[in-house]
């Protein structure tokens, strides 16, 4: 991957895409300094890593009055904590990079002077680890049925570290209360053979977000994918969901 201007920043805010409301997203993350110079660190500084977080700003066009609006949903975030999901220049197609964590909304800030289109801005802080992996499930892409994703080669999880998952459900219709359960299965191969639920994620109703991670046990398996059960009566969900190994 070259050099890039940016044109297309994905960002999913628990459960809205804000994507067509924001022309500005940063992402940050730092880890303490933490001083250790001693008698034996021969008259230099001598330096050890603390405490990690990450953050993340926005801001762009300000909308209200849809749960699917920036202004609906940062209102009722403000203060909460959920999954947050971003990608650079690209349609968060299967298998696009993206960093993710779960964060708190810590502040919100709108409207501004006359004349000019309304703005808003945000900032949320990591409550989770911040991740890098890849998107599992595309935004745009309707699902009306019981199904499975595309196969993901991210690796082994070694000891102590985890398989990690987001989800944001963008937009829910039907009827007879239509729902969506997710999961993330694991293979030793692209095929899928014996597939192996390794998370599996709380029904979703709602527009709405969620994290989950494994255990912190290691698991040999290769190759992920995430599938998804969905109930009701003519249900339809759009949703994002992005996979890593932190």
């Amino acid at each position: 991957m070259g050099k890039t201007v940016l044109t297309n920043v994905r960002c999913f805010a628990v459960g809205v895409d804000l994507t067509g409301n924001s022309n500005k997203i940063e992402l940050s993350s730092e880890a303490e300094v933490k001083d250790a110079t001693n008698y034996g660190s021969q008259a230099w500084k001598e330096v050890v890593g603390g405490i990690a977080s990450a953050e993340i700003s926005g801001e762009g066009q300000w909308e209200a009055l849809d749960v699917t609006k920036v202004d609906d949903a940062s209102w009722a975030q403000l203060g909460g904590i959920g999954p947050w999901s971003i990608s650079a220049n690209s349609g968060a197609a299967v298998g696009d990079l993206a960093y993710f964590t779960q964060a708190m909304r810590s502040d919100y800030k709108l409207l501004g002077e006359v004349g000019e289109i309304a703005p808003w801005t945000g900032t949320a802080k990591s409550a989770w680890p911040l991740v890098r992996g890849q998107f599992a499930h595309p935004p745009g892409t309707a699902r009306t049925a019981t199904g499975t994703g595309t196969g993901l080669n991210l690796g082994a999880v070694a000891a102590n570290r985890r398989m990690c998952a987001a989800l944001h459900v963008l937009s829910v219709a039907g009827t007879a209360t239509p729902s969506i359960t997710a999961r993330v299965e694991s293979s030793v191969d692209n095929t899928f053979a014996s597939p192996t639920t390794r998370l599996t994620l709380a029904a979703a109703t709602a527009v709405s977000g969620q994290t989950l991670r494994t255990a912190g046990t290691a698991i040999t398996d290769t190759w992920w994918r995430v599938a998804w059960t969905i109930s009701g009566t003519t249900p339809s969900f759009l949703f994002a969901a992005a996979l890593g190994i932190q």
